[in-house]
């Protein structure tokens, strides 16, 4: 893996724990040279974790709609700051140069990023591994959601196990370089 693509809140969170945990991240993305593909915001989880990919000499590339330049206020600092017109834009922009996924803590923008490249993947538009990086269980309850909705037979589980979790991001990282995307079908025969 050369590029991955964080997702992760414009607002740190309640909790010290969550920038914490961005900042461990980013650190050791650029101890292993993997470049940082986010949202391009200074704000939140999303510039904890780009402050530490830079400040550990790492690479970064930012993604924003020129709509949240100022909203999200954009990080001047970013080598590579990309400006696209719509948020469809960003999310393609991201997928294109990222060779997989993390969710950090977030909102329902976090969210709908991970759910939309984790359903690329489960229709093979893309097969990029995608994980959580479920800090102090932010996760948990989601995480519970999804196994009940393969008990439903909504998802198939290998699906369901193609999005991976773990709270230690050294492990996360690992998943994802031995994650394979499943190839089955995601319709029932």
């Amino acid at each position: 893996m050369k590029w991955i693509c964080v997702f992760s809140g414009s607002n740190p969170g309640r909790q010290n724990v969550y920038s914490m945990a961005a900042r461990h991240l980013g650190m050791l993305l650029a101890e292993r040279n993997i470049g940082l593909v986010y949202g391009g915001a200074s704000v939140g989880l999303m510039g904890t974790v780009a402050d530490a990919v830079m400040s550990a000499g790492g690479s970064v590339i930012g993604v924003i709609p020129r709509t949240l330049l100022e909203r999200e206020v954009a990080h001047t600092g970013l080598a590579e700051l990309r400006v696209v017109e719509t948020m469809h834009e960003r999310k393609y922009q991201m997928a294109e140069l990222a060779d997989a996924f993390i969710a950090l803590p977030g909102g329902i923008g976090t969210l709908e990023e991970l759910f939309e490249v984790w359903t690329w993947s489960q229709l093979s538009i893309h097969s990029k591994p995608c994980g959580i990086l479920n800090v102090n269980g932010f996760y948990d309850r989601l995480l519970g959601f999804l196994d009940y909705v393969v008990s439903e037979t909504f998802l198939k589980q290998v699906h369901r196990n193609a999005l991976v979790s773990t709270e230690d991001p050294i492990k996360l990282l690992e998943l994802l370089s031995n994650t394979c995307t499943p190839l089955e079908s995601k319709w029932n025969s």
